[in-house]
């Protein structure tokens, strides 16, 4: 019987990775720039609320999204891999992939043509990279090139993040440093003198409640896109302060 278990426990096993070898091969297409910044990042606050991408562990390797991909922020933190393809011009040879953190809304332009111009129209798929992560992929001087893409896990250091902002009515939690598929799409805050409060998205990564926590430790449970909730307690002490930033535990 134990062995009729471990049998049927190990094609469980191997669906399993078959089907996230799959998801991981499923290409598509899309189209990329570079965005020109003084040392080739990205480093300005974007509109998933990150601020300096660099504080925030994502740095040169961080996108713009277009509409099509940006759903509104909800993918704010999920990770790309993308190539250049199909152009013997700009394509660096080999295709070379490299991995992004979608940190930024590429905003349409419709006085431009979509093919010129209007790189994130409704309803184009476009990457805007910094200049030293797109120069990985294709000649620096390129202007649009053509690339793939899929989503994959996200390679994180340390825990997840929570800065906490507000005043004594509106509190709010930047979540950042998310690991796996790096979305994030319900969050919880705790008191010691509270239960589990939901928070409201208000921007990109950053979700709010009216409840005051001041004078509280605090905990958090994070739920991404796949389904997946993380809780960590006690990660903010009873003396915490608006502006901090503390570190929970990691997917």
């Amino acid at each position: 019987m134990d062995a009729l278990k471990a049998i049927l426990l190990y094609f469980i096993m191997l669906q399993t990775c078959n089907i996230s070898a799959i998801d991981e091969e499923e290409w598509k297409t899309a189209t990329a720039t570079c965005t020109k910044q003084k040392d080739g990042s990205i480093i300005i606050e974007g509109a998933c609320g990150y601020g300096d991408l660099h504080k925030a562990s994502y740095g040169k390797y961080s996108a713009g999204l277009s509409r099509m991909l940006f759903n509104r922020g909800s993918t704010c933190g999920a990770c790309f891999e993308l190539r250049c393809v199909d152009h013997i011009l700009w394509c660096l040879q080999g295709s070379p992939s490299v991995i992004l953190t979608a940190t930024n809304f590429c905003p349409p332009n419709y006085g431009l043509s979509a093919d010129y111009g209007g790189w994130c129209n409704f309803p184009k798929e476009h990457f805007e990279m910094s200049e030293a992560a797109f120069a990985e992929i294709a000649e620096r001087k390129a202007d649009v090139v053509p690339v793939q893409y899929r989503r994959v896990n996200c390679d994180r250091k340390g825990g997840l993040r929570f800065t906490v902002s507000g005043n004594f009515h509106f509190y709010q939690v930047l979540v950042t440093n998310v690991g796996l598929d790096g979305e994030v799409v319900a969050v919880k805050v705790k008191g010691s003198r509270t239960g589990w409060i939901p928070m409201a998205r208000n921007w990109g990564q950053i979700w709010q409640t009216n409840v005051d926590l001041i004078g509280q430790p605090l905990s958090f449970e994070v739920t991404t896109s796949s389904g997946r909730t993380l809780t960590s307690y006690n990660v903010a002490p009873v003396n915490w302060k608006f502006g901090q930033s503390f570190e929970g535990k990691q997917f």
